[in-house]
């Protein structure tokens, strides 16, 4: 059986996405429907579980939200005025459903859920000593250490065991939890990851991006500050900073390509900032074209930006086709050629003879780029110029972000005229590294000080990376092998 996937491995694919409500008797619908905005955060599996002041209820199953919560049953059967959900694409940990999320535990203090968007750098080393100490995982996430280190803390209160827990950790995350007295929300010391906060009328709300709340008529709060975290109960909201003050350095991928166009994150339109990119992109690397074409979805803010900027003609030269599924078809080297149009076909008629700009928002293996190079050519276009609205992906992302090994990035295998002859166009270029930090309202880039996380263009990671370095990041967590 083939599926898209061949395919879609070309971008780098996004992490996860969260959702926490507290203070409505719609808790799990709404909470469907915010995994439904947060869908292009994770498409392997999905999970919800709420609490009806009694007991916790669940479900949790792979594929999209659609295929786990469109039953009005299963939505009935999750009772309760506060609950927690979770879009998930696995950076640790294979896909199977003992690692689908929301993740839940009986303590001490009573019973608690909690999903996770980001990545722990240290979990192999704590999960290590934590089954040394009589630990027994279920899971091959990296979300169950803190779990296990929750469970183990010797602090009184929840609060105060989740400080003790997230002391130990280190990595990039964003974590919604779920407790018999409401709802949690965590953001890592750096702010790498996205949290929101939302209201509807008297409930509160926690999201990865503010288009969860749009979809339910929520009002945005405010973003979580770094190393904040949010408690919501009966008592309201209250605000804790338990890790000190830190430089924030927020994941610049989630402007050029992670979060939805219609998000603001950080408080920034996810879709100005592209269009921004564009436009510096056009003024960097200006070529005599015919029209400007994106690659969609992704790169269609972008080259909007860039055809205003150069005052050449946008068209969707490229057509997306939104459909595509698994297809029954055996993966032979013909078919494997022709997979990428299962996903993309040209639009003749706006390329035959013309000078095209490609624009896109990256360039991972190549593979696809290549493919759809060649697409346009096939279709008529005269001269095929590619422009990439981020810089060159030179290093593997350990922050949450399912990225290949570094010797499999295309950047960091050739030069640009490398790249340019194994794509087989005739122009590449790349926004630089400050024309990005322009698009983002910022100064050209401070080597000893960057506003962001951009370590996937720079290799500037400025969290440890302990497991990698101890060379443990593939290493294989447990012996059980599922079939799903």
């Amino acid at each position: 059986m083939l599926t898209t996937d061949p395919y879609d491995d070309d971008h780098l694919r996004d992490e996860c996405g969260v959702f926490g409500i507290y203070g409505h008797a719609d808790s799990s619908a709404l909470a469907a429907l915010g995994l439904h905005a947060l869908q292009h955060r994770g498409q392997e599996a999905a999970g919800i579980v709420t609490y009806d002041g009694e007991q916790f209820h669940a479900h949790r199953g792979l594929g999209l939200v659609s295929d786990n919560f469109s039953n009005k049953d299963i939505i009935a059967s999750l009772v309760g005025h506060s609950g927690i959900g979770h879009v998930r694409y696995a950076t640790t940990g294979e896909v199977a459903i003992r690692n689908v999320q929301p993740l839940f535990a009986d303590f001490e203090f009573g019973g608690l859920a909690i999903c996770h968007n980001g990545n722990l750098t240290n979990s192999y080393h704590l999960r290590r000593q934590l089954v040394r100490r009589g630990s027994i995982f279920q899971s091959t996430s990296d979300t169950e250490v803190i779990v296990h280190l929750i469970a183990t803390s010797l602090k009184e209160t929840v609060e105060e065991r989740m400080v003790d827990a997230l002391r130990q950790v280190e990595g990039a995350y964003s974590l919604v939890a779920l407790t018999q007295t409401g709802i949690i929300g965590v953001r890592d010391p750096l702010g790498v990851r996205p949290l929101a906060l939302g209201k509807l009328g008297d409930a509160y709300i926690l999201a990865s991006e503010s288009c969860a709340f749009d979809i339910i008529g929520a009002d945005f709060v405010r973003d979580i500050e770094p190393g904040e975290i949010i408690t919501i109960g009966a008592h309201g909201l209250k605000s804790l900073k338990p890790f000190g003050r830190h430089r924030r350095r927020f994941c610049v991928f989630e402007h050029i390509y992670f979060a939805r166009p219609d998000s603001v994150v950080e408080g920034l339109s996810v879709y100005d900032v592209r269009k921004r990119i564009g436009a510096e992109l056009a003024r960097e690397s200006s070529i005599d074209a015919d029209v400007v074409v994106p690659v969609p979805d992704s790169g269609v803010p972008a080259a909007l930006g860039y055809s205003v900027e150069s005052g050449l003609p946008f068209e969707l030269g490229i057509i997306r086709n939104h459909y595509v599924g698994r297809t029954f078809i055996e993966p032979t080297d013909q078919i494997r050629h022709l997979g990428v149009r299962l996903k993309h076909s040209a639009n003749r008629g706006h390329l035959a003879g013309k000078r095209v700009i490609l624009v896109d928002d990256s360039i991972v293996r190549g593979t696809t780029s290549t493919k759809i190079v060649d697409m346009v050519r096939n279709a008529g276009a005269s001269e095929v110029h590619m422009r990439i609205s981020s810089p060159p992906t030179s290093y593997s992302c350990f922050y949450g972000i399912a990225t290949p090994e570094r010797d499999k990035l295309l950047a960091s295998r050739f030069d640009i005229a490398g790249m340019t002859k194994f794509i087989g166009c005739d122009t590449l270029a790349f926004i630089s590294i400050d024309g990005l930090y322009r698009a983002m309202g910022e100064p050209a880039r401070d080597p000893a000080a960057p506003k962001f996380c951009d370590a996937c263009f720079t290799g500037d990671y400025p969290i440890p990376l302990a497991d990698h370095d101890a060379g443990k990041v593939s290493t294989q967590l447990s012996l059980l092998s599922e079939t799903i």
